[in-house]
């Protein structure tokens, strides 16, 4: 906790003159529901930190999925889509016909 006032120079004269104009601002009510705020605010940030390094590494230690099966040659599509089956149907028909 020093090292943090330490970084920005603050000595407890400063720190105290912070705290009575956050006092003055915001009045002895509103501070512990800023604070509730606050705290529930970095609760949230460390769990969203904490699922996304664990979606990290469950994604570097699962197995990768396997390749797709590669695609048909072009002649053996082509000729699959121009072959059509007749209905029943009209085959039924044509046989009486005769």
């Amino acid at each position: 906790m020093n090292e943090m006032f330490a970084l920005f120079n603050l000595g407890g004269p400063e720190i105290l003159l912070v705290l009575a104009v956050i006092l003055i601002m915001f009045g002895a009510k509103k501070i512990p529901d800023l604070a509730k705020g606050l705290g529930q605010g970095i609760k949230e940030f460390k769990k969203a930190t904490r699922e996304v390094t664990d979606e990290i590494q469950n994604s570097v230690n699962s197995t990768p999925a396997p390749p797709p099966p590669p695609p048909a040659p072009m002649d053996r599509q082509i000729v699959e889509a121009t072959q059509v089956e007749k209905p029943a149907a009209v085959a039924q028909s044509s046989e009486h016909k005769a």
